[in-house]
C-alpha cells in the first residue's frame, strides 16, 4: 500500500515542508546530512521542505526520528493554541514562576482537547478521527494536517503528562531540606498531578497497551524513569535510617500507585481538595515507608474523614 501523504493546506512557508525545515534548522542539522540519514538526495529533501514533493508518513516519521523528536513536535506548532492567545506558558516549562505545587489550565489546542473526550467516552480504540474532528470543529483534512494519526494524538496527550511530571517531580524533591521531606514532596507532586490533570493521567494509563513501537518502549522507559525517581530517594531514605519498609522497592511501587489510582475515583468539587487529597497521601506514604502500616490511616477512613467522592 502506498504511503499516504500528509495533508497541506498551503505551500512555501505555510505548508508541512515549512516545518519540516524549520524543525531541521532548530536542530542544527544540515540538509545535505539530513537528506542522508533518511536515505534520499539533498535535491528531493530540499523540494519537500519546499512543498514540491509530497511529504509522507513514512518520511515524516524518520525525519522525526533522526531529529530526535515526535512528529507532533514537528506538525504541532501549526495549530494556534490558548497560549498563541493569552502568552500563558505551557506545560513543557517550569512555568516562569510556576511552583510545583501550582497547576494553572493547560493551554490545548482544539484537536487536543477533542481527543481527550473523546478517549474518555469511547476509549482509544473505539474514537475515530472524524469524530475527533467533528468534537473539534474541524474538517477531518484539517485535522490529519496537524496530527497524521490518531497514534500522534495519543503521543502528544502522554508527552503533555509526561512533560509536567518530568519537571515537578525533581521540583518537588528539591524543594525539601531532610530525605523524609524529599520523598514526601515527591509523592504530593505525584498525587496533585493525578488530581489535578485526571484526564491526561487516566488516558496515559489505560491506553497503555494502545500505543505502537516505538512509542511504547519510548513510553514504558519515561514511566520507568519516574518510577525510578522514587526508589532512588527511598533507598537513601533506607540507607539514612528513616525508613524501616522491609521490601522498599516494592513500598515504593505501591506508593506510586496509591497515587497514579486517583483519577479513578477522585472528583474536584468534592468534600476534599486535589491539595488535602495529596498532603494526605504524602503522609499515608512515609507512614507506610516506616512500616506503621498505618494504624492513622485505617483509623481516618473508618471514620469517613477520607471518604471516596
Amino acid at each position: 500500500m502506498p504511503e499516504r501523504e500528509i495533508v497541506r493546506e498551503g505551500a512555501g512557508d505555510t505548508g508541512s515542508g515549512h516545518l519540516v525545515r524549520r524543525a531541521r534548522t532548530a536542530a542544527g542539522v544540515s540538509l545535505r546530512e539530513l537528506a542522508r540519514s533518511i536515505g534520499v538526495s539533498a535535491g528531493t529533501l530540499s523540494a519537500i521542505e519546499n512543498d514540491k514533493t509530497p511529504l509522507t508518513v513514512g518520511r515524516l516519521d524518520r525525519i522525526a526520528a533522526e531529529l530526535g523528536i515526535s512528529t507532533v513536535d514537528i506538525l504541532a506548532p501549526r495549530l494556534p493554541s490558548a497560549a498563541d492567545a493569552t502568552g500563558t506558558p505551557t506545560a513543557r516549562s517550569a512555568g516562569d514562576g510556576q511552583t510545583w505545587r501550582t497547576f494553572e489550565p493547560l493551554p490545548l489546542d482544539p484537536v487536543l482537547d477533542a481527543a481527550i473526550s473523546a478517549f474518555l467516552q469511547t476509549g482509544y480504540h473505539g474514537a475515530t478521527m472524524r469524530s475527533i474532528a467533528a468534537n473539534a470543529g474541524m474538517s477531518v483534512a484539517g485535522v490529519y494536517h496537524y496530527y497524521p494519526s490518531k497514534q500522534d494524538l495519543l503521543v502528544a496527550l502522554f508527552d503533555l503528562g509526561m512533560s509536567e511530571l518530568l519537571w515537578r517531580i525533581p521540583a518537588a524533591r528539591d524543594d525539601g531540606v531532610t530525605v523524609v521531606e524529599r520523598f514526601a514532596n515527591m509523592v504530593e507532586a505525584l498525587a496533585l498531578f493525578h488530581a489535578y490533570r485526571g484526564d491526561l493521567a487516566f488516558i496515559g494509563a489505560s491506553e497503555m497497551r494502545s500505543f505502537d513501537e516505538p512509542n511504547r518502549s519510548r513510553v514504558a522507559s519515561q514511566r520507568t524513569d519516574i518510577q525510578r525517581m522514587f526508589d532512588e530517594e527511598v533507598a537513601a531514605a533506607v540507607r539514612a535510617g528513616e525508613f524501616a519498609t522491609r521490601c522498599p522497592h516494592q513500598a515504593a511501587r505501591a506508593v506510586a500507585t496509591m497515587c497514579t489510582s486517583l483519577p479513578q475515583w477522585f472528583r474536584p468539587g468534592g468534600p476534599i481538595s486535589q491539595q488535602q487529597i495529596a498532603v494526605e497521601y504524602a503522609q499515608f506514604a512515609v507512614d507506610i515507608m516506616r512500616g506503621h502500616t498505618t494504624r492513622a490511616v485505617v483509623a481516618q477512613a473508618s471514620s469517613g474523614e477520607c471518604r471516596l467522592q
